[in-house]
């Protein structure tokens, strides 16, 4: 019996040695998606404003961004035809 439970204790600790492995490599892939859809990664590191825009257009666009937030947007009613039955 002793010797069924050193095999299984020596057989359960050999999965933790690739661990640090696999640690290391934990979210190596949603970085590096995240770098791919970046367009300027180092664009917070200048002292360039957004190019492209000018005030007022950039103003009225914070405004509507947030009076979005005040009030939810109206009510759509679609027609659906059948129903919803599928045949």
């Amino acid at each position: 019996m002793s010797r069924l439970t050193l095999f299984a204790a020596v057989f359960c600790l050999a999965g933790c040695s690739t661990t640090p492995n696999y640690d290391r490599q934990y979210g190596a892939g949603v970085r590096e998606a995240r770098l791919a859809m970046t367009l300027h990664p180092n664009a917070g590191a200048s002292g360039d404003p957004a190019s492209g825009q000018d005030g007022q257009a950039a103003r009225e666009a914070l405004l509507r961004y947030q009076d979005s937030y005040k009030a939810p947007p109206p009510v759509v009613n679609v027609i659906n035809i059948g129903n919803g039955v599928a045949k």
